[in-house]
């Protein structure tokens, strides 16, 4: 499969969920931008607070799947806390899991 930002944001939120919360962490708001290029992907995420004990796993799940789904790619994930992560970020469908719709 040749990888578009979309395709890539795909397979993270098919793939990758938050095992405290059981929401993908393309819903929750984590995944910040997708950039795809002559091979390589880049994907900046965040986390929902800089001391979540899931920082290495997280980054590391999202590496691990791209990898996985194109292979050839040279993947990087960066987590990045600018901007914070607020639970405005989250997709509707998430938010409607929190009650918070």
């Amino acid at each position: 499969m040749t990888p578009t930002t979309d395709a890539v944001r795909e397979v993270i939120r098919q793939r990758v969920i938050d095992p405290e919360l059981g929401i993908n962490v393309v819903d929750l708001g984590l995944i910040y931008e997708v950039e795809v290029g002559e091979g390589r992907i880049s994907v900046d995420m965040t986390l929902t607070t800089p001391g979540c004990p899931l920082a290495g796993t997280l980054a590391s799940q999202v590496e691990e799947v791209l990898r996985q789904e194109f292979e050839g790619y040279e993947v990087e994930v960066s987590l990045v806390w600018e901007p914070r992560w607020t639970p405005e970020m989250m997709s509707e469908e998430a938010r409607r899991q929190f009650g918070a719709l």
